[in-house]
């Protein structure tokens, strides 16, 4: 059955890898329902999509189409058995910690119902971070996190709603393009000759699609 686990939100602590000061990626699980609304523009919005969350770095983090992180426990699982380390839910610094629910394998503009009201759709993987190797304290993360492919899921709320700790989760609408989170991932770090196919996927970030233009094989 696929499940969130876990809904975690941040408990600020302070955040030497960048000029910020202050990070919200410490988040721990909650064990009360959260609401989720799309929060607005990223840099002027109510940045999380959880209310009661915090994203401190709102140039980088947050807005509508990063309005819920959400990462699956056999990733963690995963990673537990190469660091040789306990890794609780929310370390990541994700919103819904899943089980059996395939996060990197979803397709980008796909629709994901949580419990009976909340509707969510994948944008893009996590892009790692100097915040997010200074938590992990692992040397070289941001690489090694990337090579892995196991980035985790953005996702934009498309219908507001409660979420909690043994909602279900089932993907409602699949887009015929089939290009996934983890493909998408691989095109925008390390595999540039599959950006042409990315980009032509409905459903991209509009700032993020931009971006990608520019890494283009023979753009620059």
């Amino acid at each position: 059955m696929s499940t969130i686990l876990s809904v975690n939100l941040a408990v600020p602590e302070p955040n030497p890898a960048k000029g910020v000061g202050v990070t919200g990626i410490n988040k721990r699980p909650v064990d009360h329902p959260v609401q989720v609304r799309a929060p607005g523009p990223k840099t002027i919005g109510l940045h999380s999509g959880l209310v009661g969350d915090q994203i401190f770095d709102v140039e980088h983090h947050g807005g509508d189409d990063q309005a819920v992180y959400a990462y699956a426990r056999e990733d963690y699982d995963w990673w537990q058995a190469r660091l040789g380390r306990p890794l609780p839910d929310g370390l990541f610094g994700e919103n819904l910690t899943t089980e059996g629910v395939d996060v990197n394998g979803a397709v980008i503009g796909e629709r994901w119902r949580v419990g009976p009201r909340l509707v969510l759709q994948p944008t893009f993987g996590r892009i790692p971070c100097a915040t997010f190797q200074h938590k992990m304290g692992e040397p070289r993360w941001v690489k090694t996190f990337a090579s892995a492919g196991r980035p985790g899921a953005y996702l934009r709320v498309l219908e507001p709603g409660e979420v909690r700790a043994g909602d279900p989760v089932t993907v409602e609408d699949r887009p015929a393009h089939g290009v996934t989170v983890a493909r998408a991932f691989r095109a925008y770090l390390t595999e540039p000759e599959l950006l042409p196919e990315l980009l032509a996927v409905d459903g991209l970030p509009d700032g993020l699609r931009d971006a990608l233009a520019e890494r283009l094989p023979g753009r620059r």
